[in-house]
């Protein structure tokens, strides 16, 4: 008994203990904050206090986004929230933003105190250690080895695309009595082929079937299956990503399989490549573009090689199919639009005749203006990444949010998430009108210095390496197609559409019209 007592006794003691430092930790960290505040001229901000610890908020965001009603769901029923508030979500603070001025602090001003945090282990089934996933040093490396790839003279030869467009096309002559179609699902075909091809010097073929009389044998069992593969996969991980530090808490056995075909593809072509010497790879890349190739001679180790082939091939087809199929739902659903742009291209382009073909250059495509305009209004009602976060790497500040006016200095605290909401940004009425929710190409007329209130593609040093070549791509199949099939149609009932986040974001239900 004597033993029990003392032991009881010890224990009591050490609770103390422990109790009162942790009281003491607590009250001087505050009052560290405290003064930091003070210091640099901070008030409070306004704070998103949702029931239940927000438990049912993160159900609710997730079977949003798993019916493509996300941006449906954040309009209807969080409008009332400011421009920039703290979130209380599962016992974490996170701070969400869609002002330009806190935006470019993230991404450019102070870019150095903000890492991707947690992106590595969500992503890292599907994309490894590659550009999108690394962090630091790291993804240093990895801008350094990438960026002289996408260099003007690289992305240029837009005619490249014409072999896998003509496959496209005998696909959409099969509706020419004006059946509907949809649209999205050959683009993301016509995307991956291109994409391969540049990338791995072998192209998916996933546009070949026996409906055009057009089939192909892949080297690799990977390769049957591979774009459903990429997309299945690409929907498990951006719900990984969605749940935050929960995301080990997300797991589908189809989801993984599907990961390890999509790298098990890519590792067959850079397998295969690596078996080549220095002189057969210089005379395989001699004659045409090889992104593959050009990476390898830099960089030695397949490990390496594969997560920045993986990550560049995703982003790639993703950005440019999602991107040109908005533009046509759009435009068969403003036939006016259609039929200025129209004029413009036959005025620029002709007809589509093989000389007028050769007229299409990367140079002669930015003066289309027009042209250049309906690209960049889709970009802005659809954006490519809607939203995006980082994690505070210190104690710092964001320049709005403090106060009723959000006009004063906000408290960021380090390990701090920080959501920057680009969809909500490119809606906002003082920067592009009353008319914010209407597709109007027009406006882009006297939208000459937008600066950080318009970003489809990323800011910063961060900013994506491949948008010039995402721009490029598009104009061109929109000339092409113009040009080929000047007759189009919706046949979508529902707007606004509903949408769908893998990497980025796109049409949930697909793209339904007709072309003739």
């Amino acid at each position: 008994m004597v033993f029990n007592f003392h032991m009881n006794e010890s224990v009591v003691k050490w609770a103390i203990i422990l109790f009162a430092t942790y009281i003491i930790y607590v009250t001087i960290k505050k009052v560290q904050i405290y003064r930091f505040k003070r210091a640099n001229g901070c008030k409070e901000g306004f704070h998103f206090k949702p029931s239940y610890f927000g438990i049912p908020y993160i159900r609710n965001i997730i079977k949003a986004k798993n019916s493509g009603r996300f941006n449906h769901f954040v309009k209807e029923h969080y409008s009332w929230l400011p421009k920039n508030y703290y979130s209380h979500i599962a016992g974490s603070i996170s701070f969400a933003t869609c002002d330009p001025e806190n935006i470019k602090a993230i991404l450019s001003t102070q870019f150095d105190n903000f890492g991707v945090g947690l992106r590595y282990e969500q992503l890292k089934p599907l994309f490894g250690l590659g550009i999108f996933t690394a962090d630091g040093d790291v993804w240093k490396h990895s801008r350094a080895m990438l960026r002289p790839q996408f260099a003007k003279e690289h992305i240029k030869h837009v005619q490249m695309l014409e072999f896998h467009l003509q496959v496209m096309a005998k696909h959409i002559r099969k509706y020419s009595n004006g059946e509907t179609f949809d649209f999205q699902d050959l683009m993301f075909r016509f995307t991956l082929d291109a994409a391969t091809d540049f990338l791995l010097g072998q192209s998916n073929h996933c546009l070949y079937d026996e409906s055009i009389g057009l089939n192909y044998k892949h080297e690799t069992d990977a390769g049957y299956g591979f774009r459903k593969a990429i997309e299945g996969s690409q929907t498990w991980i951006s719900t990984r990503s969605f749940a935050q530090s929960f995301y080990f808490l997300i797991n589908d056995k189809e989801g993984k399989r599907q990961a390890d075909q999509v790298r098990e593809f890519c590792r067959y072509y850079v397998n295969k490549a690596f078996k080549l010497s220095p002189k057969e790879l210089e005379e395989k890349s001699k004659d045409k573009y090889y992104l593959l190739y050009e990476i390898m001679k830099t960089q030695n180790d397949k490990g390496i090689v594969l997560d920045q082939v993986i990550n560049v091939l995703l982003a790639g087809r993703d950005t440019t199919g999602s991107l040109i199929s908005f533009v046509f739902f759009e435009l068969a659903r403003n036939p006016e639009i259609w039929n200025k742009l129209k004029n413009e291209i036959y005025k620029h382009f002709g007809y589509g005749s093989p000389e007028d073909i050769s007229k299409i250059t990367f140079e002669t495509l930015k003066q289309c203006q027009y042209l250049r305009w309906v690209i960049f209004e889709t970009l802005r009602m659809y954006p490519t990444l809607p939203l995006n976060f980082r994690i505070s790497t210190k104690r710092q500040t964001l320049p709005r949010g403090g106060g009723k006016d959000e006009q004063s200095p906000v408290f960021i605290e380090k390990g701090q998430v920080v959501i920057y909401k680009v969809l909500h940004m490119h809606r906002r009425e003082e920067f592009y009108g009353k008319d914010v929710d209407v597709f109007r190409p027009e406006r882009w007329e006297h939208l000459n210095k937008i600066g950080w209130s318009y970003l489809p593609f990323n800011g910063g040093p961060r900013t994506c390496l491949g948008q010039q070549f995402a721009l490029t791509q598009t104009s061109y199949v929109t000339v092409r197609l113009a040009q080929m099939f000047p007759h189009l149609e919706s046949r979508d009932p529902e707007y606004p559409p509903k949408t769908l986040f893998t990497v980025n974001q796109i049409l949930f239900d697909g793209c339904f019209i007709s072309m003739k």
